[in-house]
Order: C-alpha cells, then structure tokens, then sequence
C-alpha cells in the first residue's frame, strides 16, 4: 500500500499527465449541481473522503456537489440507488469495495457491477483491528488466545455482513481456530463510536479510521491487513507478518450508473484525476490519515471485476452467511 501511495505521490509531482488540449477536446459541461451518491452513514470514512472530494469536484465543474447519504444493508440501498438513476453525469456515487461486488454475491440485489459506469478509483485503505487503549488484549496473540479460550464470546465490530472488515475476520477466524462473536453495524463510525463507549471490546476498522484516536492515545491497533505496512502505522504488524495470509481493505472510488455517455464519462474522469493531482487535496488526504491509490476507467473497471472473480471463489468455498 505505502509503496503504490509513494509511486502516485511521485507521479503527481511530474508535470500535469492531462495536456490541454486533451481537456480542450472534452464537450460536456454539467448545466445545474450533481448529487454524490453514499452508501454509507454520515461520520465515517467514507463519508468524510467522499465530501473533501466532492468540494474539489464542485471547483473544477463550476457546479454543486451536494452529498447524499443513502446507507442501509451494507450498501445496497445506496448502490441501488445510483444505479437506478438517470445516467446523465448529475447523479455519481461514492463506492466502496468489497460490497460493491460482494452484495450480488451473497444474495439477491436490484445491482450489479455492470449496472455502474467506472468513473476511477482515490482510495485503498488497508484494513485494522483496534482495541481500546487500555485493553486486556495487549497484543494480537493476547485476543486470539483469549477467542480460543472462550469461543464465539468476544465481540468484534464490522460495516456489515460480507464486507471487507468481516471477510477479514472470517479469515483470520479460518487461519488461527479462534472463533469471534461478529457484531455488524450501518458504518464505520457506529464500530468506532460503540468501540469507544465499550459495547464492543473489538473494532474492525480501515486504518485510516483509527489513527487520529491511536494518536491520542485512546485506540490501539493490534494489527493491519495491508500487504505491507502503511506508513502512519508503521510500527503495527501486518496480519501477513503475523503467520496469517490475510489481506483486506476497501477501495474507494466513484462511479455513474451505466450507460454514461462517452463525453460525459471523460469529463467526469478528468474531475476526478484533477482532484487527486490538487496540492490542496494531497495535503487535506495526509490529514485525514487517506491511503490515495489513483486508477483511471479502465484500470478500475479491471480491477474491480478481478475482485468480483477472487470474491465468487471465496464465496464458493466459504459462504460468509455461515462463517
């Protein structure tokens, strides 16, 4: 993750990759303000990203960018919602993956991935485990033992059923024969907030989500699910480190429903890319701890339908309803 984050941060300080005639040649101007789509509770990580970009979007669109919160059944009310809507460039949509892809795995959904137009993807962040500061469980071994000792009694908070954080756990439940209690939540920031009032002694969180708490000494990782270990956090072990081949995050990106025209989608892409290149969102994302990962269409579309194929083998396996 760190690695990706510095070749991007290295690209971005060449000079701009979009020449001006390229940006002369797109037609399409939006004539009235957007609606940005969010799957997910206001207060998370997601939604945070999402309305620092969306300020960005609105300067370089001369428009709105107004944020809607649709969450609801880890996602699918908000994805459902994007992708019913008119594909004109005025209603996009912050998504996030596993659930993206996920959802139409584990049940029956009014979407799919090919019912979205891939806009491009901003952020991949790496998933955590957290603790309060003052914990029982000093260390990942510490929790494991204990959720060996004492099966299925030690709650841990996720976004919900199927999504990156309970996959995880599902994982690591498979790899170390501890077993959890899963407790799922609408968003990030009830797993946060029920961690932080004790409901739960365990939170499951994207890394970024936890820092400015590890920073005040409140929260402690014990743990993250990056290939390697980001930066912020660099003295936490990965799960990889730890003997246990698990690794899971959520990428961040936006999308349009399907069938957006060609002019539409490229001026929408070039919004998106010129926001990741803004200086003034480089430094608001170090602030909000965002791990950036910057992918065009094509590239995302790629990924995001390798993802779908790595999720149906899981699903075929493991069928996270009965982890």
């Amino acid at each position: 993750m760190f690695t990706r984050r510095r070749a991007l941060t290295a690209a971005l300080a060449a000079p701009a990759l979009l020449p001006r005639v390229a940006a002369a040649q797109v037609a399409w101007t939006p004539d009235r303000g957007l609606t940005m789509i969010v799957a997910f509770a206001a207060g998370g990580g997601t939604d945070l990203a999402a309305r620092t970009i969306a300020r960005f979007m609105e300067r370089d669109l001369g428009q709105p960018v107004v944020v809607l919160n649709r969450p609801g059944a880890g996602g699918e009310i908000g994805f459902t919602e994007l992708a019913r809507a008119r594909p004109d460039g005025l209603t996009i949509g912050f998504i996030n993956t596993p659930h993206i892809v996920t959802l139409p795995i584990e049940r029956r959904t009014r979407f799919q991935l090919s019912d979205f137009t891939l806009i491009g993807n901003i952020v991949d962040d790496p998933g955590g485990l957290w603790v309060m500061a003052d914990s029982p469980y000093r260390t990942l071994e510490d929790l494991l033992a204990a959720a060996r000792a004492r099966p299925e009694t030690i709650g841990y908070g996720t976004t919900g059923i199927g999504s990156d954080d309970h996959l995880a756990m599902l994982a690591l439940e498979r790899a170390s024969g501890a077993k959890f209690l899963h407790v799922p939540f609408g968003g990030s920031a009830q797993v946060k907030q029920n961690l932080l009032s004790r409901a739960i002694p365990v939170g499951v969180m994207n890394v970024a989500e936890g820092v400015n708490e590890m920073n005040q000494g409140v929260l402690r990782p014990l743990a993250q699910m990056g290939e390697t270990r980001w930066q912020p956090l660099a003295q936490v072990p990965t799960l990889r480190e730890k003997g246990f081949d698990v690794i899971e995050g959520s990428m961040r990106g936006m999308a349009a429903p399907a069938g957006l025209p060609a002019p539409v989608l490229e001026r929408l892409a070039l919004s998106v890319r010129r926001t990741v290149e803004h200086p003034e969102f480089q430094a608001s994302a170090v602030q909000q701890n965002l791990p950036l990962r910057f992918l065009a269409p094509d590239a995302y579309a790629a990924e995001l339908r390798a993802l779908q194929t790595r999720y149906q083998t899981l699903w075929n396996a493991h069928p996270w309803r009965e982890g």
